[in-house]
Parts: structure tokens; C-alpha cells; sequence
């Protein structure tokens, strides 16, 4: 039997030998390099690639999982891996596929120390490699390890973070768009030499920065700060060609030869100067610049919860239209942002990410260099057939860091995307967080708000906001009389009364409140459902008494004798939900409103608002259609109905579904008695006093020109707003006027 000394012995030789194995096996391993490479990616996902022998191969997707891209990411400096794609997403790699049947069990430090067949060993094609898609955050303090220069040449830049240093005279412009470029290595910021630096490089780390381009710059001032600044550089140059996303994306050049005291032998360091959209001139004060009006685009983004983002449509022949996803990519869609006065694309995004467009598709199979001006300069394919909104193209933008998110907080809200609005504003001298009157407070203010923030959507408005958390009557109401018309960047932009605040109420429990949502419907009406169903009827006035009691007729049928008639003018709607959410009624169905005559519930007081104008856009005459039936008429397919009001059910539209309302049906008309004969514009305006918030408000609106003879009516023209060029849109009934003279 072994005595306790000699057990303890043993044991300890068996961890030394253990311990040796286990070294020898991680200093055995082969020493291999990993990259992510391939179309329609960001820098932190993509193809693997690993570099063994001195050659570039790929990876088979046979038998890989999330522990094997857990290991992938980590050694590319990830924190962690969010998922792995086989079969070839991100495109076919080239040459060798190195590795195949890998197992790995998450806690190696080298893809090379996983099971394999073996290097070289695998029946695999290129139609298999698989690609991973890592945590955007980087490991603190991260080394890459870098063995010699030219085995870096093709490598990605592989550092932790960038960022431009302002100057100390520069650090209070919104944004900061000039300083020297620093990357973080290592946990530590270092400068880089400025004798390979080139323009192209400029040019990503502007883009990376939300600036679509980059100046010249006076250097002098930079050269006397940099012999007083604290040298620490990087030793290595980049190569950028300039469509790069980001300096990750970028390729690291040979290896810089330093001085002893660990400065560049020639130049200073790497200064930018970056050229900031028109929207983010920089501005030196807390506030913001104005919101202004821009002139005409040929591109614009529709449907996006933030700023920056959205679906892409261009403008040909006066008509907006949409671009077909096939091909598109993330050079296309940098153009695109580019253009916009923002920065680089972080995506290219296909398949109606943003929600779908209506009217024709444009571009199809757009192909840019990236350097273009506009994506109109693109070669594109002029022929759309097989595309359909369902792959309409989409982008997200790098955009300037303005602080949008310093001077607004939610408060007391049971989640982070909703609360009590509070405004940090200067009063006596100081700074202090003061609440918003709720006065004239609605969606539109709100939507402001949300995308302030970068919540998206704004998804309800409130005028109390007693019941959140937290007490604000020992706040100050600091801004009051908010007018926003949906498009500004920040509440300061809105109207509002400045200083001088007037609030009847007081604030208190009246303080304004918002919830937000990254996602939003989008009604949209069919212009020709309406134009091919537009007809006369004449009816006695006793026959709708109940449509009288809705005053769903003018004012002169109160005293009109009931066996005369009124004449309507009658048209179907067709009204589909083209965005990323449902559409609800704002009340709840306990507060909805029951209506006798017709046996129906009113979820809204008003959905839409019919109304015929003179030419010169006067009313004359209106008819409203209550909400009292939203539902699921038809879908599209493959979309199941959600939402049917037959025994007081649930009432909605669903995504991909429309709700028709039927040229028969009550209140489904104008009562136009009292109109003269001539010619007139028949408008349409769902969901008019934005009750409900929706990702596109233009769209809402449809216009027809209408000529009345006094028997018959004939409507024709009719078009969505906001899918016409704004000089056509604005001139609508002159141009129409010409148009019909020359008939």
C-alpha cells in the first residue's frame, strides 16, 4: 500500500506531466493567421480565412459550430461570436481549403489547436466555406500577435479602436472633425507616422465619422503641438483604398522603422481634416443649427427608424422610385450615404429591411467604384423585371457624433425607450434638467424625441406622466409651445417659445412623455383603386339617417327636406400596411366607441379625410370616414390575417396585408350637392391627426385631379405625395390645368 508521501508524489509527477503535455501541445500547434474577408459585410463578420504555409485558404462548414466561431472571433481581438453562416454567405473564397470537420470546444486560443482532419485534408468546395459574424466590442487591452512585416501584407488593420483628437482649441466644435488619428494597441492610444499616409486613408477614417469627404489642412499649427506632445507611435502603415467601411476593413503595409525614443524617423504625426454634411455644420455653442430646407435631391432614404438609415430611393422622369437589391452592396450604398452629406455605409442592407417602396423600381443590379458622386452615376440596369418591393435596398449611414443624446433624457419610464421628456437648458447661469409642457404635445414631437435619442420611432405621445416614477413637480417646465414638423434632428430645432416659457398647466403632472419603437407601419393608399372605382349616385336623404348622425354629410342636409336627394361622390379604398409593425388604433378597445345605428365600434374618431379642393386649394366640400373597422381584407401571400371585426374582434393591419373599404359602404363617399361644375383636386389623408405613429407620413396623402360636368365626374392623375419630384407635387393643379387644356 502507498503511503500518503508517496501518493502526494505521484500526484505531483502527474500534474507535471500533464502540465508539459499540455505545453508541449499548445507550443506544437501550427502557427496560422485569421482573417474576415467577403461582399456584403461589416469589419467584425465575414468569411474565415487562415493563413498557414504562406498562403491564404478558407474553412468548411462541416461540422463547425458556435464554439469554433467563439474561437475564431477571439483570436481576431472579439469579445465573443454572435453566429456562424455556412455555405458560402459572405461569397466563395479562393485557393486551399485549409480546415475541415473542425471541433472545437470554445476554450482554445487558436483555431490550430481545435480537431480537425488536418491541415490541407478536406472533400470540401468552396460553395461550403463558412463565414462568422463576431460582437462588435473588442477585447481591453488586446495584443494581436505579429510575426514579420511581409508575412502582414494583405492582413486587415487589427487594432482595438480609432478616433480623431481634437486639438484642445477644437474639443468644444460639434462635431470634432479635425485632430490627429490615433489607434488604440495594445490598451494604449498611439499616434500614427504621417510619411505613408495617404489621402485614401483620410478618406475612411472621414467616412468612419459620419463625413462623406475629407480637406486639406493647414499643417504648421500641428507641426509645433506635435513637439510638445508625448510620442508613442505605431509601427506599422495602412494601406487604404478608400471604400472601405472602416480602418479595420483597411490593409496593414509593412512595418515603420522607429527611432530609438519610439518616433517616426521622417514626418510628424497622421493629421485629418474631415468635410461635414451641410445638415452637421459644426457649431461652437451647446446649441444646434436650424433645421433648413434642402434643395431638390436625386437620392433620399424613406422609412428609417434613426438617422442616416432608411430605404434608398431615387427620382427619374419627376417620379420617386426604389432600387432592386440584386448586387447591392456595401460600395453602392457608401455612394449613396456619401451623397447624403453623411458618412461611409456600416451596412448594405436587401429584402425591405426598411419596409417596402411603392411605385416603380428604378435601378436594378447597381454597380458602383464607390467614388461616384451620386448612385445615379452608377452602372445600374435599367430593366426591373422579376424585382419587386420585397427586395427593395436599404442602407445604414455612419453619421457625425453631435451630442444629440446630452441635452435629452427619458425619466421614470418602465424601460429605457420611454418616460418623461426632460430638457437640460441654461437658466440663470446655469445648466439645469427641467420637464416640457405637454400643451399642443403630439406624435410628431415625439418622433423628434425618439430619433433624438436613437430609439427610432416614436410609438405613443403623452400629456401625463404622473404615473411614471419619480416626481416631477419639483422640476421647472423649461421649454414650452413645441411645434415640430417631424423632420428636425433635435427638439431644439422645433418651434417653441424660447426662454420665455408659458405653460397653463404647469408642467407637474402634465409633463410631456414619450414611448419609442425601432420599428413602425406605414399606411399607404392605392391611388388606383381609387381613380378606377370613382362614380355619381344620387340618394334620398331618408335613406341615411344614419350617415347624418355620423356627419358624414354637409352641414345644408340638417335642414334639407328629407325626401330630397344628395349627391355623392363614391370610390373605394384600398389602404395597405407596407411597413414593419402592425397597425393598431391608439385607444384601447375598453374606450372605444359604440355606435347604435351602424352596430359598430369607432376605434378612432377619424381615420381618413376625403375632401375636394378648388385649384387653388380651397375646400370645397369634405367628408370624413370613422375607423370602425380596421381589418385584414386581403394579405399578401404567404401572411397570415390577424386582425377581423366580425364579433367585436381585435382591430388592425397586419404588415403585408390591406384593408379595403368598399365604394357601398357609408360615409365611403363626398357629399357634394352644393358643388358647382368644373375642374377640382380630390385629396385622401389617412390616419390625418397622426393618432398613430407611422414610419412615413408623406405617403399618406393621394391626389387626384377630378373635372365635374354637373352629371358626371371623371377622376384621373391620382398620385401618392411624396412620390412625385416637390416641384411637380407643389404645382399640381397648375401643371394639371396645362395638361388638360391641351386635350
Amino acid at each position: 500500500m502507498l503511503n500518503p508521501l508517496s501518493i502526494n508524489c505521484l500526484v505531483l509527477a502527474l500534474l507535471c506531466t500533464w502540465a508539459l503535455c499540455n505545453a508541449q501541445s499548445d507550443s506544437d500547434s501550427p502557427k496560422i493567421q485569421l482573417r474576415l474577408a467577403g461582399e456584403k459585410r461589416k469589419h467584425y463578420e465575414g468569411r474565415v480565412e487562415v493563413l498557414y504555409d504562406g498562403e491564404w485558404g478558407t474553412v468548411c462548414d462541416d461540422d463547425f459550430s458556435i464554439y469554433a466561431a467563439q474561437v475564431v472571433c477571439r483570436e481576431l481581438g472579439f469579445m465573443d461570436a454572435v453566429s456562424w453562416l455556412p455555405s458560402a454567405k459572405y461569397g466563395r473564397g479562393e485557393g486551399r481549403i485549409w480546415l475541415d470537420n473542425l471541433h472545437c470546444t470554445g476554450s482554445e486560443k487558436s483555431l490550430a489547436q481545435c480537431e480537425s482532419n488536418g491541415f490541407g485534408v478536406s472533400d470540401c468546395k468552396h460553395s461550403e466555406d463558412v463565414g462568422v459574424v463576431c460582437s462588435q466590442k473588442r477585447i481591453p487591452g488586446f495584443k494581436f500577435i505579429r510575426n514579420q512585416a511581409s508575412s502582414m501584407e494583405g492582413l486587415n488593420v487589427q487594432v482595438e479602436d480609432v478616433r480623431i483628437r481634437a486639438t484642445y482649441s477644437n474639443r468644444k466644435r460639434i462635431p470634432i472633425t479635425e485632430g490627429f488619428v490615433e489607434v488604440k494597441d495594445g490598451g494604449k492610444w498611439r499616434q500614427i507616422c504621417s510619411e505613408e499616409w495617404t489621402q485614401m486613408n483620410s478618406r475612411v477614417i472621414c467616412g468612419m465619422y459620419g463625413f462623406p469627404d475629407e480637406k486639406n489642412i493647414n499643417i504648421r499649427p500641428y507641426k509645433l503641438l506635435a513637439k510638445r506632445r508625448k510620442k508613442n507611435y505605431w509601427g506599422f502603415s495602412v494601406n487604404c483604398t478608400g471604400n472601405e467601411a472602416d480602418l479595420s476593413d483597411c490593409k496593414l503595409g509593412r512595418e515603420i522603422e522607429l527611432r530609438g525614443n519610439n518616433t517616426c524617423r521622417k514626418g510628424m504625426p497622421t493629421v485629418v481634416s474631415c468635410m461635414p454634411g451641410r445638415g452637421f455644420a459644426p457649431s461652437v455653442s451647446i446649441g444646434f443649427r436650424k433645421a433648413y430646407r434642402v434643395e431638390q435631391p436625386l437620392v433620399r432614404l424613406r422609412g428609417g427608424a434613426l438617422i442616416g438609415e432608411g430605404r434608398v430611393e431615387v427620382l427619374k422622369n419627376g417620379e420617386w422610385g426604389t432600387v432592386c437589391d440584386d448586387k447591392w452592396n456595401i460600395r453602392a450604398a457608401t455612394v449613396v450615404c456619401r451623397e447624403l452629406g453623411f458618412g461611409s455605409a456600416k451596412e448594405a442592407l436587401s429584402g425591405a429591411k426598411m419596409g417596402q417602396g411603392i411605385g416603380s423600381v428604378h435601378m436594378n443590379e447597381v454597380e458602383c467604384s464607390g467614388f461616384e458622386k451620386s448612385l445615379t452615376e452608377c452602372h445600374f440596369n435599367r430593366d426591373s423585371v422579376g424585382c419587386s418591393h420585397e427586395e427593395d435596398a436599404a442602407v445604414k449611414c455612419n453619421v457625425p457624433a453631435m451630442g444629440f443624446n446630452t441635452r435629452l433624457r427619458l425619466s421614470g419610464g418602465r424601460n429605457p425607450s420611454e418616460g418623461r421628456v426632460e430638457v437640460l437648458a441654461e437658466r440663470n447661469g446655469s445648466l439645469v434638467w427641467g420637464t416640457v409642457c405637454s400643451d399642443s404635445w403630439g406624435t410628431m414631437e415625439a418622433m423628434v424625441v425618439c430619433r433624438q435619442l436613437g430609439l427610432g420611432f416614436a410609438n405613443h405621445a403623452f400629456q401625463e406622466t404622473w404615473y411614471w416614477q419619480g416626481d416631477s413637480s419639483s422640476q421647472a417646465v423649461v421649454m414650452s409651445g413645441v411645434r415640430c414638423s417631424g423632420t428636425e434632428m433635435t427638439l431644439d430645432q422645433c418651434l417653441h417659445h424660447g426662454k420665455h416659457v408659458i405653460c397653463p398647466n404647469g408642467g407637474g403632472r402634465f409633463a410631456a412623455g414619450v414611448s419609442c419603437t425601432l420599428t413602425a407601419p406605414d399606411l399607404v393608399l392605392s391611388a388606383q383603386v381609387v381613380e378606377q372605382t370613382t362614380y355619381l349616385e344620387d340618394r334620398p336623404l331618408y335613406a341615411l339617417q344614419c350617415a347624418q348622425e355620423e356627419r358624414c354629410l354637409s352641414t345644408t342636409s340638417d335642414n334639407a327636406d328629407p325626401t330630397s336627394y344628395r349627391r355623392l361622390l363614391r370610390f373605394s379604398s384600398q389602404i395597405h400596411n407596407n411597413g414593419l409593425s402592425d397597425f393598431r388604433p391608439r385607444a384601447s378597445p375598453h374606450s372605444w366607441v359604440w355606435h347604435e345605428c351602424h352596430r359598430h365600434y369607432h376605434s378612432m374618431e377619424v381615420f381618413t379625410y376625403y375632401d375636394l379642393l378648388s385649384l387653388n386649394g380651397t375646400k370645397v366640400a369634405e367628408g370624413h370616414k370613422a375607423s370602425f373597422c380596421l381589418e385584414d381584407t386581403y394579405c399578401d401571400e404567404g401572411i397570415q390575417k390577424r386582425y377581423e371585426c366580425a364579433n367585436f374582434g381585435s382591430q388592425g393591419i397586419t404588415v403585408g396585408c390591406w384593408d379595403t373599404y368598399r365604394h357601398d359602404i357609408d360615409c365611403q363617399w363626398i357629399d357634394i350637392t352644393d358643388v358647382k361644375p368644373g375642374d377640382y383636386i380630390l385629396q385622401v389623408v389617412i390616419n390625418p391627426n397622426y393618432e398613430v405613429a407611422e414610419s412615413d407620413y408623406t405617403n399618406n396623402v393621394m391626389k387626384c385631379r377630378s373635372r365635374y360636368d354637373g352629371h358626371r365626374i371623371w377622376t384621373y392623375n391620382c398620385h401618392i405625395g411624396g412620390t412625385l419630384s416637390s416641384d411637380v407635387d407643389e404645382t399640381f393643379p397648375g401643371l394639371l390645368t396645362n395638361q388638360l387644356s391641351h386635350r
